[in-house]
């Protein structure tokens, strides 16, 4: 069977998605805002992993097919998880920790309850292999942004099986606390569920807790170096769940011969030297959204329905201002220099309502956001004849 995939906007001004990536990727100087990916991260310790590593020319052998013991040792260690317990595969990327625990977990006649707004390539790999994905609709104070213990009760049948709990959420920047997880690996152990806990953005919280660690039979964790550790382009993370689990998943690893090899060193000196930094990486982050909160709060129509958030990224709701938020993406990309992101990406609900963001990049440039957003709205409300109420 061939799947398709959700069709993806193509921006205005590009012949294809790709072409658009290729353009954004190739400017040096553009405010990056629109891939929640870690430009702050300047850690020696990893960019002297990778040039020794290509140095020794390692990139000339392949690596042992579960991942270098020594970096899921110190992966587990992160996470104050026991081998004894847990067993982890290293993967080529979050994304295809991701496919693995769905593709090994759903059975064509069961469903999946995930959120909206949510990462919606994850309700893509469900909607491959599962019966269909109830989206919960999510966006409002009454639940805080993120899907509630009480949602995944109400959206309980008995063909549920997985539920997709980004922590902190992936658009919102919400998060959860410890009691809000226990409650949660309450539900899953009372009704046989698995909770696919996807933590990406974990380091970027003031607190956070593992549903694994009260419901580790009923728990798929997935890890990113993405993120944190400032090293997207790397595609590199983990999954990691009962030895069982993991050696289902190993029988459908396509990357047989293993992950990356400078890769997987380069995540090895992070994790080594991760509380040399983290901590100065969250603080800019925190101090980056207050100056983006100023930048909202003196345009009128624009909120934002999570603050503080607890990732390195956030939306900002802009439907009181009559502006689409494609129209607003465009513009600060052409006019500003900003990429930025339009809700359609995470939401099908309310990606009309809202743009999101993302502020682990240096401050300066945040700064260049906080000066030019009200005036990019404006702008837009003018191009567009949009008429605001006083």
């Amino acid at each position: 069977m061939v799947y398709k995939k959700k069709e993806k906007r193509v921006p205005e001004g590009f012949d294809s998605v790709n072409e658009y990536f290729n353009y954004l990727y190739r400017r040096d100087d553009l405010i990056w805002m629109g891939q929640n990916t870690n430009h702050l991260q300047h850690v020696k310790d990893i960019e002297d992993a990778l040039v020794e590593g290509a140095r020794k020319r390692n990139y000339c052998k392949y690596p042992p097919p579960e991942g270098f013991p020594e970096l899921k040792e110190l992966v587990l260690k992160d996470l104050d998880l026991s081998s004894d317990i847990y067993d982890i595969q290293i993967t080529a990327s979050a994304t295809e920790s991701l496919y693995l625990a769905i593709s090994t977990t759903l059975k064509c006649n069961e469903n999946t309850i995930a959120s909206d707004p949510g990462y919606l390539i994850i309700n893509n790999f469900c909607n491959r292999f599962g019966d269909h994905v109830k989206e919960v609709p999510i966006y409002s104070d009454e639940h805080g942004y993120k899907l509630t213990g009480q949602l995944i009760r109400e959206n309980i049948d008995e063909n549920s099986k997985l539920v997709i709990l980004i922590d902190p959420l992936n658009p919102t920047g919400a998060g959860y606390s410890e009691e809000e997880i226990k409650e949660i690996a309450e539900i899953a152990i009372e009704n046989d569920l698995i909770v696919l806990h996807d933590i990406t953005y974990r380091d970027f919280a003031k607190s956070h807790t593992l549903v694994a660690k009260y419901a580790p039979e009923n728990t798929i964790t997935v890890f990113s170096f993405s993120k944190i550790f400032g090293m997207a382009g790397l595609r590199i993370g983990a999954v990691i769940s009962t030895p069982e689990r993991i050696e289902d998943m190993r029988s459908s690893v396509i990357n047989d011969l293993g992950t990356n090899i400078l890769a997987q060193d380069a995540a090895i000196a992070g994790l080594k030297s991760k509380d040399q930094w983290i901590d100065e990486i969250k603080q800019t982050c925190f101090r980056n959204q207050e100056l983006i909160k100023e930048a909202v709060d003196e345009t009128p129509g624009a909120f934002m329905p999570v603050y503080p958030s607890e990732a390195n990224m956030t939306i900002i709701d802009i439907s009181g201002t009559g502006v689409d938020p494609v129209d607003l993406s465009n513009y600060m990309l052409k006019e500003k220099n900003i990429f930025i992101r339009e809700g359609n990406y995470t939401s099908k609900l309310y990606g009309d309502r809202y743009v999101r963001i993302s502020y682990s990049i240096p401050t300066e440039e945040v700064m260049e956001f906080r000066k030019e957003f009200k005036n990019s709205i404006e702008a837009v409300q003018k191009q567009k004849g949009i008429k605001v109420q006083q």
